[in-house]
């Protein structure tokens, strides 16, 4: 395996990790952004009033992306698994 190889894989295991990540990351960003402004503007600081929007943010985000997001690590362990046998060789 070369050294070229080692980068290969695991640039590529970079994408697959940000493109997985992204979707959830972002929903709850923008959930917390949201409840932090409302919290701002009302002076309320509860602490559950920021953790349950944020929950229930993700659980959404994996309803609506969760096929999309299971295709890709799929697609990418079949690809790591059928390139063994060329980067042992």
């Amino acid at each position: 395996m070369t050294p070229e190889q080692v980068m290969t894989l695991g640039q590529q295991a970079l994408t697959v990790t940000t493109l997985l990540g992204a979707p959830l990351l972002l929903s709850v960003l923008a959930v917390g952004v949201l409840v932090g402004m409302l919290q701002a503007a009302t002076q309320i600081n509860e602490m559950t009033l920021s953790f349950v929007p944020k929950l229930l943010a993700m659980v959404a985000a994996l309803l609506v992306a969760g096929n999309w997001m299971l295709g890709v690590i799929v697609d990418y362990t079949r690809e790591l698994l059928l390139a063994i046998p060329s980067l042992l060789g």
